[in-house]
This record gives C-alpha cells, sequence and structure tokens, in this order.
C-alpha cells in the first residue's frame, strides 16, 4: 500500500486493529516507550470500553509479531484524542510514525470529530510529525489531570 506521504509500508511489517489477545504485548510496549500502562490507568478493560464506544488501537507488527507501534484514537462524539502513539527504539527512523499516522487520520475522518493530541513540548520528532500532519499549537493551555481519585 502507498501513503500519501508517499511512503510504503516495508516488507514485513503490517498494521492492524487490535485484537483482545494483544493487550498483554500492548501493553508491555506501552511501559517500554513511556506511552502508558496501568499506572497511567491503562486496563484491558478501558480498551475494550473505549472501542466499544467507537474508538480505534492500531498494532504495527513486525513479521516476528513484535509490535513496532500502536496508535489508539477514542472520543467523545465531540473530538477524537490520539494518544499512546509512538514506535519502538528499534524502527525510529524509518517513517513508520508518518504511515502510523496516516493510517490513525483516515480513522479519524471516517469518525467526522476534530482531532487533539498532546505532546510533550521537548519531544521534538513528534511536534515535528504532527505539525507536517496539519496539527496547530492550541495555544495557552496547561493541562491538568487527577489520575489516583482516592486523592478526591
Amino acid at each position: 500500500m502507498v501513503y500519501l506521504s508517499n511512503m510504503v509500508l516495508p516488507e514485513g511489517l503490517i498494521i492492524r486493529k487490535y485484537q483482545e489477545n494483544d493487550y498483554p504485548e500492548v501493553e508491555s510496549f506501552w511501559n517500554k516507550n513511556g506511552l502508558g500502562g496501568s499506572h497511567r490507568g491503562d486496563s484491558i478493560q478501558i480498551v475494550e470500553n473505549t472501542l466499544a464506544a467507537g474508538g480505534h488501537l492500531l498494532v504495527m507488527l513486525a513479521s516476528d509479531g513484535e509490535i513496532a507501534g500502536t496508535s489508539w484514537l477514542t472520543n467523545d462524539k465531540r473530538r477524537t484524542y490520539l494518544h499512546h502513539f509512538g514506535i519502538a527504539e528499534i524502527f525510529r527512523g524509518k517513517g513508520l510514525s508518518k504511515i502510523l499516522l496516516e493510517e490513525s487520520l483516515k480513522l479519524a475522518a471516517q469518525d467526522g470529530f476534530q482531532v487533539k493530541i498532546e505532546v510533550h513540548r521537548e519531544n521534538l520528532p513528534a511536534l515535528n510529525l504532527y505539525k507536517k500532519a496539519g496539527f496547530k499549537y492550541l495555544g495557552d493551555y496547561d493541562v491538568y489531570m487527577i489520575r489516583d481519585f482516592s486523592q478526591i
């Protein structure tokens, strides 16, 4: 398959939708790559709930079954939120993030909602990728969160 970015997914790699039995490897990938995990409130049930509510989780796999990347899209029926997006270190520098992002944005476009991301201001490769894809800085907003409800 050729993408708008003129990239071709290298032989031996596929992108497919998440399957329930993927969760242990997906969570391990997220933990290894600083994208998420149970310490951030992720669980198989949360993934399943978001998918049942119209979300998507894409998994990029190497021919040996190793996860090369993930992209999780959730929505609140107003916006699609792109998160847990990343490529494993050994697969970086090959343009795979552009291909995975393009696949993600195709799904977001089908859903018909605005797309929002949060990215660390020091993550320059991700910032450049998102800017090239058309994302614009929202401006002057700081994000705050309560992760542990026992604190309330």
